[in-house]
């Protein structure tokens, strides 16, 4: 009788599943990457990537998830980020499984892949995506160096005295880095910086890439933001290196930034080429 029994715990335990809320779109991306997507039961409203994603129930957006909604899901497991400490203390109090992660630079994403990989039993799949990663920021050797990078976060049709660029504690440093270049903006704040047109012209940078999610396929839109800023007096100006990056992926610290990371690549060789014409 207890051999038959431990048989039917066992098939039960066999034929469960995970119940996964994620609660960011770099998580949830991560998660269906790893291939267990079909165990997420819900996300945020900005999780949007894979497609499926879109279709599942929403627990809130960055700072309104709904605490009840999670609780009614039944979570196995709950997977998120670090910037919102009181809701993770209360899935925790709860006693809601959670796992918390960091992705702002390239070590914490691929840190967090390679975590989950092992949680999910995806170790092989986690290794993968980490290499892609990697090889993709090896790609960036010696095509071009010693450039001042500026990289603007969801860019604006006019030239406003809130301009926000990456820092010096995100993934954006570790890829302008990794090329050989240097952040145009230099600070020691860990805070988002937020910037006005002086400050630009001072820091005078060599490159500037625009980070344009929202107007994926735009061409016009992106061609009025990018003449606003060949306005300004500086070198990116003068060498007509102001370029528009539109993927949703841009600004998502997934396993996607792999795709950044080369479309990185082709502007730097786009300003490399036009170098020796």
């Amino acid at each position: 009788m207890k051999f038959f029994l431990f048989i039917l715990i066992f098939c039960v335990n066999l034929l469960g599943s995970e119940r996964i809320v994620t609660l960011s779109p770099s998580i949830n991306e991560i998660v269906f990457a790893l291939g267990v997507g079909e165990n997420v039961v819900a996300n945020t409203k900005h999780c949007d990537f894979p497609e499926e994603s879109k279709n599942l129930p929403k627990i809130g957006g960055y700072n309104n998830i709904s605490l009840e909604k999670v609780l009614e899901l039944k979570p196995t497991v709950v997977i998120g980020q670090d910037y919102d400490e009181k809701l993770n203390s209360n899935l925790k109090a709860l006693g809601i499984k959670t796992l918390i992660y960091k992705t702002n630079t390239i070590s914490s994403i691929k840190n967090t892949i390679l975590d989950l990989g092992s949680f999910f039993n995806k170790t092989e799949r986690a290794k993968e995506l980490v290499s892609n990663i990697d090889n993709a920021l090896s790609s960036l050797n010696s095509i071009i160096e010693n450039k001042k990078i500026l990289v603007v976060i969801s860019p604006k049709k006019s030239l406003s005295n809130q301009i926000y660029v990456t820092g010096n504690f995100l993934y954006f440093e570790d890829i302008i880095k990794a090329s050989g270049n240097q952040n145009a903006y230099n600070s020691e704040n860990p805070a988002q910086p937020v910037v006005n047109t002086e400050k630009i012209i001072n820091m005078n940078p060599d490159i500037i890439v625009l980070l344009a999610p929202f107007l994926d396929g735009k061409i016009d839109e992106q061609k009025e933001i990018i003449n606003a800023w060949k306005q300004l007096p500086i070198n990116a100006s003068k060498d007509d290196n102001i370029y528009a990056v539109d993927k949703l992926y841009a600004g998502i610290p997934s396993q996607r930034v792999e795709f950044f990371i080369k479309d990185f690549k082709k502007i730097l060789e786009n300003v490399r080429n036009k170098r020796l014409q």
